[in-house]
């Protein structure tokens, strides 16, 4: 298993638990305040991956008023662009994808998140270059596969693969490469090479300290499993990880699997779905409707 970087700030750790630990769930009232721009992006993670969009685009945003790190600045940026495509704003995501590749791809290598600030007195966990640079890459070859340029998207992933190897990325950018290349596979309809990448991006993500990034690896296990015709082969259920989705408080990936689970015919799915955009909307990220608009 990967272990999780040590944490002496108790307010860092509390926020890193629930951004890429076991309590992605924890109720925004209860999560402590960010001591500085690292804990604003953590807060700005724990928030998105609830759904709580308008408060977590206030975090990035003073991460961006109040810090130079590069690494953060870029993070931010790309954490944006991930909200952004999350509601279906690919075109929009790119923006900040591609600033963000901008920022990081030219700052130098020693560079690492919270430098000379009290994260790195706490010894907290510090995002890397390398972990910077993957997330703008992979987010961008997102982007493309979401305006429909599958070419691109294979090229960007590949450029992305290419610097984790060469600057040691760690494990949540090499889930979501795993992600990102599923998904890029079952555009192209190859769903056996999907399912081949959803599994390996859940195999990361068992080894991980992150419940958010196993709960989305088993809904794309789960959605490869349905392109192919073969629910339930690979063990995973989209109704496991819908109540997992339930359970943790992860509205996107609830609304995500509730899509995927109306799209194969599961009884009030699609009102599942509806509520959940509903939800969504009123804390600050309005869903693209299908088709475009």
């Amino acid at each position: 298993m990967f272990a999780p970087a040590p944490l002496g700030d108790p307010h860092v750790a509390v926020l890193a638990e629930a951004a890429f630990g076991a309590d992605p769930g924890r109720a925004a009232a209860e999560l402590p305040p960010a001591s500085d721009a690292l804990g604003g992006w953590y807060r700005a993670v724990v928030l998105g991956g609830q759904g709580r969009y308008a408060a977590a685009r206030a975090e990035l945003r003073r991460v961006c008023n109040h810090s130079t790190d590069p690494v953060l600045l870029s993070l931010a940026g790309s954490t944006e662009g991930s909200f952004l495509r999350q509601l279906g704003r690919h075109e929009r995501a790119a923006a900040f994808d591609g600033r963000a590749a901008a920022l990081i791809l030219t700052t130098g290598a020693r560079a690492e998140a919270g430098s000379g600030g009290s994260s790195e007195e706490a010894g907290g966990y510090r995002p890397s270059r390398a972990d910077a640079i993957c997330d703008a890459l992979t987010g961008l070859a997102a982007d493309a596969l979401g305006t429909g340029r599958l070419a691109l998207a294979d090229r960007l992933l590949r450029r992305s693969a290419a610097a984790a190897r060469q600057y040691g990325a760690g494990w949540r950018p090499a889930i979501r490469l795993g992600w990102v290349s599923a998904e890029t596979a079952l555009a192209a309809g190859d769903f056996e090479t999907a399912a081949a990448h959803a599994a390996t991006a859940l195999e990361l993500a068992d080894r991980s300290p992150s419940v958010r990034h196993q709960v989305k690896s088993r809904l794309l296990v789960a959605a490869a499993d349905a392109a192919r015709d073969a629910r339930g082969r690979s063990g995973v259920s989209a109704e496991d990880v819908a109540e997992q989705c339930r359970a943790h408080g992860l509205l996107p990936l609830r609304w995500a699997c509730a899509m995927l689970r109306a799209g194969s015919g599961a009884p009030d799915a699609a009102a599942e779905a509806a509520e959940c955009a509903a939800v969504i909307a009123r804390a600050g990220g309005v869903l693209r409707p299908l088709g475009g608009g």
